[in-house]
């Protein structure tokens, strides 16, 4: 596979939920064997490219499919999950909603995403601009992480 294939590989990985930059830092660029910090970079690219069409979007599509036939129930798990998602960050973070939402999104948890997160942030109507920046900070923080735990380097400090 030629270079600009592979990182194709990691933008697009990059933005499909579930996997994000996470899983793309920490298996899919050590067995592409490419440049970490481009990949990075190409990975930021990705899995943010999709988070404004979420906040703008995604909300009017699940309360538009809520009740259709196919799709219903899921799209109705979706809003379920980012209202309890966005209801349990707004009391606990109360004046730091926007840090609070950097943590969600920065922490490498499962279902921690900038997809929940934006999804979240859209359901309480949170700022666009500061929404952008908070997430975008995340995934910054948690690509970091999860490049430290590629290089192994988690296991020399404990």
């Amino acid at each position: 596979m030629n270079i600009f294939k592979k990182y194709l590989l990691v933008f697009l990985v990059s933005m499909v939920p579930l996997f994000e930059l996470r899983y793309t830092m920490l298996t899919l660029v050590p067995v592409l064997n490419v440049n970490y910090a481009i990949a990075y970079t190409v990975g930021i690219l990705g899995n943010m490219l999709p988070v404004p069409f979420i906040y703008l979007f995604a909300r009017r599509i699940l309360e538009w499919g809520r009740d259709k036939r196919f799709i219903g129930k899921f799209f109705n798990w979706c809003l379920i999950k980012g209202e309890k998602g966005g209801k349990k960050l707004q009391n606990t973070a109360g004046k730091g909603l926007y840090f609070a939402l950097f943590l969600f999104v920065g922490i490498p948890l499962p279902g921690t995403g900038a997809w929940t997160g934006t999804l979240a942030a859209s359901i309480l109507d949170l700022d666009f601009k500061k929404t952008i920046v908070a997430v975008m900070s995340g995934v910054i923080f948690a690509g970091l992480i999860m490049m430290a735990l590629s290089f192994g380097l988690f296991e020399v400090i404990f």
